[in-house]
């Protein structure tokens, strides 16, 4: 996994690192459990840190990823941290759509029509796949915060997308626009513009964006509720704290 990082931020590689004095100090005070969950990170996953020079945009940081990839590794996924999609799965959904009609997968879900104007829109049509009762679509295009009498559908991107190595030639041809960024979305459209098939797996779950505070904020609670341990207690003072304002 390429963990795509600022300069002098390499810090969160640590997370991915070894604690045996702490697990060690866990384990005698009979903290099995803690010990468990501080080992679990470095076991899950061979982690490598990609430095991103200057904030160039999503494009660029995607193109940054490049130089982790093996010379016969032909796909990537791109997993933004600060989306959360959920339940867990949705990247396998996507895998199985790429292995049946080739090309990239994108993930998409569904808004109102008033908000489509935050979001990259796909232009879609019917897609002729049945797969595992996947809904897929073929998309035509992408137009990135369209105004609301302008989006061709309700359909918009989130932050999962797995990406034939074409991205990477396509990346290197695309203009920076404002800011001097590099969007992906513009290399995704000149893939699409060269008949390279592009599909979406339109995800009926719940999503969170953790890149605001009342995004992270709603996250929190939700992961709580459903959590085994402190699940019941969190509810309970909820539901007190909330019969003080009414």
């Amino acid at each position: 996994m390429a963990v795509v990082v600022a300069p002098n931020k390499e810090e969160i590689m640590r997370h991915f690192g070894e604690f045996s004095e702490l697990q060690e100090l866990m384990v005698a005070r009979g903290k099995d459990t803690q010990a468990e969950k501080v080992a679990r990170a470095n076991g899950l996953i061979d982690a490598v840190a990609v430095t991103q020079d200057k904030p160039l945009g999503l494009g660029h940081a995607v193109g940054c990823a490049e130089e982790a990839l093996d010379d016969d590794e032909d796909v990537v996924a791109v997993m933004l941290p600060d989306d959360l999609v959920l339940p867990a799965g949705v990247m396998e959904k996507m895998v199985a759509v790429r292995e049946a009609l080739g090309g990239s997968v994108l993930c998409a879900f569904n808004v109102t029509r008033d908000e489509v104007y935050n979001y990259g829109v796909f232009d879609v049509e019917d897609a002729d796949a049945d797969i595992d009762g996947v809904e897929v679509k073929r998309v035509r295009g992408m137009v990135e915060k369209p105004a609301v009498e302008d989006a061709p559908s309700t359909l918009v991107a989130t932050g999962r997308y797995l990406l034939d190595r074409d991205i990477f030639k396509a990346l290197g041809k695309i203009e920076p626009g404002k800011g001097g960024e590099l969007q992906l979305t513009d290399a995704i459209e000149l893939l699409i513009k060269s008949d390279h098939p592009v599909h979406v797996v339109v995800h009926r779950g719940p999503r969170h964006d953790l890149g605001n505070p009342g995004g992270f904020s709603k996250a929190c609670v939700d992961f709580g509720l459903k959590d085994p341990e402190y699940g019941d207690s969190l509810r309970a003072y909820m539901t007190e704290r909330l019969a003080q304002d009414s």
